[in-house]
């Protein structure tokens, strides 16, 4: 490989103002300041290498992308560039403006073969490559990479200039080729909300409101979600719509949905303590437990506090929370709402009482599946990688739009969610409802024999 003159004097600075660089021989071993001009070299020799080696493939993929459109109007024409075929389809005539398309090698420069004369019983269209489309300006793979980085949280300002300088100025990579991209997202969300759900059981669901600040009115949109635990511990995504708040209708649909495609009542459903969502649950599934969520609940005894008394709090209700028994849990309820009434805290002391039974519902269940129960984390776990990988209201100004894009990273981080604790077996006893006191499964004792007297 040759190097450039300036390159060597690059590496060599000292080479024409200064005398040679005298180095000494130790045994095997070579001075540092030689050791160091031939790693210099050995640098620029390896940049060189790879611009060259890009460079070829460059002009190799551009070589075999012009053979491909040569060959594809040959097999339009049923002939060869000066020969005769055996009907007339019509005539070459030049090419198209060179455009640059982007592949994965970086940008290459094509010229599109054009026909002329065309009858119409042959293509009425004309002819249209079906290699290098009309207009196109990015290989099908090279656009799924800009929806997998807009999806991994990347807008098309985070990325544009670095895939500038890796695919060429030329590229398109503008928003709207996103949003073309986005056109597919569509037609999979409509197909994943109708799949049917015979095939599984869910024992359990959570369910939440999540708004992302899109649409006229932003806070009163929201997405309307429900995740669901399979028979084998898997979490599964079952529904996701617009929805108009948290009202009891938006919850009914979406619950009439489920319901309607094959889901079962689930044994316990987990969520915060918006009313909508439990007045249509009581309606559509009326056998379903319910389990309100504590970190909901702290963060409203801790709304009723002074400021200094907030932290505290959140360490005595998360205490009580995970406490082994229920009737150490309301032990030690009863201590801390005595010590608010005490500090004058009356307003703190009614908002843990409120409710109580359905804070408690998880000592039914067995004592592997409490830290999946007791909150509502795993919808927030979810939606927290959402908000990681976009800003909604900066990039969807529709509520259908965001909805579409949400499902799609939904589906992403999916790959990846946590199976609940205890497995497949632990979930039949669930499913075939076994009966659990304080986490621990209940066998019940047959009634003792009573001796008959003489």
């Amino acid at each position: 490989m040759e190097i450039d003159d300036a390159e060597i004097k690059k590496a060599y600075p000292s080479s024409e103002s200064k005398s040679p660089v005298k180095t000494e021989r130790k045994e095997y071993t070579l001075a540092k300041s030689y050791q160091k001009n031939k790693q210099q070299i050995q640098t620029i020799e390896k940049g060189a290498v790879r611009t060259s080696l890009e460079d070829l493939v460059r002009e190799g993929a551009q070589r075999m992308l012009a053979q491909a459109l040569e060959e594809e109007v040959n097999a339009f024409l049923g002939r060869g560039r000066y020969e005769r075929g055996n009907g007339f389809r019509g005539y070459r005539n030049g090419y198209h403006e060179t455009r640059e398309v982007t592949v994965g090698v970086g940008s290459v420069e094509v010229r599109v073969p054009r026909v002329s004369r065309i009858p119409a019983e042959v293509a009425s269209q004309g002819f249209q490559s079906q290699i290098v489309q009309r207009y196109q300006r990015a290989s099908q793979a090279t656009q799924r990479l800009f929806a997998r980085l807009y999806l991994e949280g990347l807008s098309t300002g985070d990325f544009e200039p670095v895939f500038r300088e890796l695919v060429g100025e030329t590229t398109a990579l503008s928003a709207s080729t996103i949003v073309r991209l986005k056109g597919g997202w569509e037609a999979e969300y409509v197909a994943w909300r109708e799949r049917p759900l015979w095939g599984h059981q869910y024992p359990y669901i959570w369910a939440d409101g999540v708004y992302l600040g899109v649409g006229s009115e932003p806070e009163k949109n929201a997405l309307l979600c429900i995740l669901g635990a399979r028979e084998d511990g898997q979490k599964e995504l079952l529904a996701m719509s617009s929805g108009y708040r948290e009202s009891k209708e938006s919850w009914s649909e979406v619950l009439q949905n489920l319901r309607q495609r094959g889901l079962e009542a689930p044994s316990l459903a987990v969520g915060d303590g918006g009313l909508g969502l439990w007045a249509a649950l009581s309606e559509v599934y009326p056998t379903t437990e319910q389990q309100r969520c504590w970190n909901h609940r702290i963060l409203n005894v801790q709304d009723k506090l002074p400021k200094r008394m907030q932290p505290e709090a959140r360490n005595r209700l998360r205490e009580i929370a995970e406490a082994k028994t229920r009737s150490d849990c309301e032990l030690l309820r009863d201590g801390y709402v005595s010590e608010l009434k005490a500090a004058k805290q009356k307003a703190a002391a009614e908002t843990i009482l409120r409710d109580w039974d359905d804070f408690v519902t998880f000592y039914h269940y067995p004592l592997e599946h409490w830290v999946h129960l007791r909150t509502s984390n795993p919808m927030e776990s979810v939606f927290s990688g959402v908000r990681l990988r976009t800003n909604a209201a900066k990039r969807m100004q529709k509520p259908e739009n965001c909805l579409y894009l949400v499902f799609k990273i939904v589906e992403r981080l999916s790959r990846n969610w946590r199976t609940l604790n205890g497995g497949a077996n632990l979930m039949t006893l669930v499913l075939e409802r076994e009966t659990f006191i304080n986490g621990l499964r209940h066998k019940p004792v047959g009634p003792e024999k009573v001796p008959v007297m003489v």
